[in-house]
């Protein structure tokens, strides 16, 4: 994990002016903010033909052909894919990789953001990179990509035979597979999606269609014994069981390692998820058609919206869960069952305090992006503002803006921020 205890949680504020960088390229792309706060980015362009990253209002010593997905790593590198002469490759701080590929897309990181992986494509043929270094396996097709946590492990859904447009019997034979550090499972599906890699690294699953009809998930190659109408992506729970949305007779439900777990039954359910403390599953879920809401441990919630509901969290202790919940066209909150009384143009993601009591997000109000605090909006308006962060003992809280063309880092005590 990104150690955010050695960042500087000094109450205080810190400005960079962006206006000025206007001026001084001939144009400047969205902004990046780093995690901690520090560094704030753009690609800018130089010249014909020629683009760099300013970064604090210096710019890169490199320059290249074209630059595009600028990103900042857990751990506060600053990451684009670049172009130069031609081929494609990642370039970190300035730093290009030594490796350079026909083309090169999708960033990934492990969770402490030291290890970097893409999708690399060379001569037509598909492989992952990982930090650098191309799977000696290549594949005339790759989707769907996947880096474990620590970064040592890279996946994709890949075709592991051609086939005609019209040669349906040797499509439904199946062409597609899924490789892990490229070696491929020994089963080839009509279709594969989604690998996820477990927490350890050392398995995958998938999504996998076995015949045109019957769907199922694939743990190492080997099909749940069950089939279903329909499933979505799986997850690994801690215990090593995997976890995914399965359709019984024109309805929804969680299953793990094959069997149904949830007796409750949905119109549909996704985007399972389960507490850091591994002792509770929930997912997004339609109770009835048009309507909305969580199920916890396979119970509704009553709280319901007629339009979606998405980026759903639990708080760090696991003790609350939130998600953004669009009704009747405007955003909002829910948490625990609850929906906040005040609703917003937009809504990003829930970020919880550490202790779990206090729940701030980004929203959109008037056309200006504010910070909502248990339901409560705040004064300050920003042209942009990214997602707060809490210092690890709470007390303290990371506010990252840009203010009349300036950017602003701001600490600001948990009294302050909840006043």
């Amino acid at each position: 994990m990104t150690d955010i205890a050695s960042w500087d949680w000094d109450i205080g504020e810190k400005s960079i002016s962006v206006a000025p960088w206007k001026d001084q390229f001939r144009w400047v792309e969205e902004l990046y903010v780093s995690p901690d706060g520090e560094r704030v980015a753009a690609i800018v362009n130089i010249d014909e033909g020629e683009f760099g990253v300013c970064v604090n209002g210096e710019a890169w010593e490199s320059h290249f052909d074209k630059i595009w997905y600028l990103r900042f790593s857990p751990d506060g590198r600053l990451t684009a894919l670049v172009s130069d002469g031609g081929e494609w490759t990642v370039a970190v701080d300035g730093e290009a990789w030594e490796n350079r590929f026909g083309y090169v897309w999708n960033t990934l990181f492990s969770t402490d953001g030291r290890h970097i992986a893409v999708a690399a494509q060379q001569d037509m043929q598909y492989a992952m990179a990982l930090d650098g270094a191309m799977w000696e396996k290549r594949f005339a097709n790759m989707t769907d990509f996947a880096l474990s946590r620590d970064g040592l492990h890279a996946a994709a859904a890949v075709q592991v035979s051609e086939t005609g447009e019209a040669d349906l019997v040797k499509f439904q034979a199946g062409c597609y597979s899924a490789a892990l550090d490229g070696k491929v499972w020994d089963t080839a599906f009509v279709n594969v999606w989604h690998p996820v890699i477990s927490p350890d690294g050392t398995r995958l699953a998938a999504e996998v269609r076995q015949t045109l009809y019957d769907y199922t998930i694939a743990v190492d190659g080997t099909p749940w014994g069950q089939t279903f109408a329909s499933v979505w992506e799986p997850i690994f729970h801690p215990n090593g069981a995997v976890i995914a949305p399965v359709r019984i007779d024109g309805s929804w439900t969680l299953a793990a390692d094959g069997t149904p777990i949830w007796e409750q039954r949905f119109v549909q359910a996704w985007h399972q998820m389960i507490s850091p403390d591994g002792t509770r599953l929930a997912a997004v879920v339609s109770p009835r058609y048009g309507l909305w809401t969580l199920a916890l441990d396979g119970i509704p919630w009553t709280t319901t919206v007629n339009e979606m509901v998405t980026e759903a969290v639990f708080s760090p202790d696991g003790q609350h869960l939130a998600a953004a919940a669009k009704h009747d066209g405007r955003w909002s909150m829910l948490v625990d069952d609850r929906r906040w009384e005040q609703a917003f143009d937009r809504i990003w993601a829930p970020v919880f305090s550490p202790d779990g009591k206090v729940l701030v997000a980004r929203v959109k109000a008037g056309g200006r992006d504010r910070l909502a605090v248990n339901g409560r909006l705040r004064p300050e308006a920003y042209e942009n503002l990214w997602p707060p962060v809490f210092s690890p003992s709470g007390d303290r809280v990371m506010l990252r803006g840009i203010q009349d063309g300036t950017y602003h880092r701001r600490i600001l005590p948990l009294d302050q921020l909840l006043a």
